[in-house]
């Protein structure tokens, strides 16, 4: 066979796989614990400026 060349087998073997519905996972919820934390840098002006001083380069 050709690459490239229909085979009828290995698509209908496709189309099964594609067809069955995977249930076996967990369906619980996962809990996470902890803490985020962000630093929220520069004011708008100073992130503004700073911008138009890249694009102006």
């Amino acid at each position: 066979m050709s690459m490239g060349a229909y085979d009828e087998d290995e698509h209908e073997r496709r189309e099964q796989q594609a067809s069955k519905v995977d249930a076996d996972f967990d369906d619980e919820r996962t809990i996470y614990r902890g803490e985020v934390e962000y630093d929220s840098g520069d004011s708008t002006e100073a992130l503004l400026s700073q911008f138009e001083e890249i694009k102006s380069k």
